[in-house]
């Protein structure tokens, strides 16, 4: 009975030092939560590209909307004219307006588009900045003592790890 009780006084006590050994390296990975979107606009560089940018976009938009308005005089002078003209000349005008709304809209998908003008643009003057603030994120992180650091404010997620939590070789070995 003796030898029944220490065992089991030994196995309580492994089970309480495990569970002890796994809260404590719980408690040891510092996380912290930084609002990106407010330490952007608190950058008095990335207001400037911001402004130029929203200043760009409304110059092109309102460039953009004088050309269908351009396209919807064609388009109505054509309605009033459409009874007088010929077959011949009524489908070259239809091909003029629409030749006109395509070429409008390749004109908004080259300033709009996913890697239109205005990306571009925002990539030349923001990305450097963007890069910046993180790098300074990593440092602090380091500096610190902090394991991951998430975004608060966005839709980031996870702005620094420590790589030693990266586990992915792990999983990837584990399916091999």
């Amino acid at each position: 009975m003796k030898e029944h009780a220490i065992k089991l006084i030994r196995k309580v006590s492994f089970a309480l030092a495990l569970v002890a050994a796994t809260f404590f390296s719980a408690q040891a990975q510092r996380i912290a939560s930084v609002d990106v979107s407010r330490v952007l606009s608190s950058v008095k560089e990335y207001q400037v590209a911001e402004d130029e940018l929203d200043k760009l976009s409304a110059k092109w938009r309102q460039e953009i909307a004088l050309e269908y308005d351009k396209i919807k005089g064609l388009y109505n002078r054509f309605q009033a004219e459409q009874v007088l003209l010929s077959d011949e000349a009524r489908r070259q005008r239809e091909d003029e307006i629409m030749a006109k709304e395509k070429d409008v809209r390749d004109l908004q998908k080259s300033r709009f588009g996913p890697d239109g003008a205005l990306f571009q643009r925002r990539k030349e003057l923001v990305q450097p900045i963007q890069d910046r603030v993180y790098a300074a994120i990593e440092a602090y992180a380091k500096e610190r003592g902090f394991d991951f650091i998430f975004d608060k404010g966005g839709s980031a997620g996870m702005i620094f790890a420590n790589p030693q939590y990266d586990k992915t070789e792990d999983v990837i070995n584990k399916l091999k």
